[in-house]
């Protein structure tokens, strides 16, 4: 399965490694350790974000409904927003206007998206206690490409992903193909 997903590209990296101390700043301009900030988290969710993703957007409810079915069970889940154009304003207007749950980070520097090996947003990366990163990709398959969606998923890959580390078995699909607007569109 693994090599399948390295010959289209979408290889988790460093699979099996954990992740480095990576600081990024929270909307109060504090810096934070998303791996540390929760030391009894079973596992921390990077859900990648933007204010001008429209198919983020539509993400939101489905974001609030897996914070409220994992939270409880030791899942913390930290929205980032790796554009540099977006504001902490802009940032605390879009959290407000969507009702997200959890926490948010900028990464402007792309310290996180490096880390997950994210490409577009929405896309979600999954690590395990051990900060090993244990899925990446999108958070089910609602849509099929840019502008082709179903009506409702028939696979929710993150929630099963969660499923999966929370009951200490193996992710498996750890790599999904995620749809959205494309990181190296936001300038840096």
């Amino acid at each position: 399965m693994l090599g399948v997903a390295v010959l289209l590209g979408l290889a988790i990296p460093s699979m099996g490694a954990s992740a480095a101390q990576v600081r990024v700043l929270d909307l109060e301009n504090r810096s934070v350790d998303p791996f540390q900030a929760s030391p009894d988290a079973k596992a921390v969710v990077l859900l990648f974000t933007s204010t001008q993703c429209p198919i983020s957007n539509r993400y939101a409810p489905e974001v609030r409904r897996l914070d409220e079915q994992f939270a409880s069970s030791g899942v913390v889940f930290w929205l980032v927003y790796p554009n540099p154009a977006e504001s902490v304003e802009d940032i605390r207007d879009h959290v407000s206007a969507f009702s997200y749950p959890g926490r948010a980070l900028r990464d402007p520097g792309h310290a996180l998206v490096r880390l997950a090996g994210a490409t577009v947003t929405p896309e979600a990366a999954v690590f395990d206690r051990e900060g090993r990163i244990v899925y990446r990709g999108r958070i089910d398959d609602r849509y099929v490409s840019l502008g082709v969606d179903r009506q409702a998923p028939t696979t929710r890959d993150l929630e099963n992903a969660l499923g999966a580390v929370l009951a200490g078995r193996p992710v498996p699909n750890p790599v999904t193909r995620a749809v959205g607007c494309f990181l190296v569109d936001f300038h840096r």
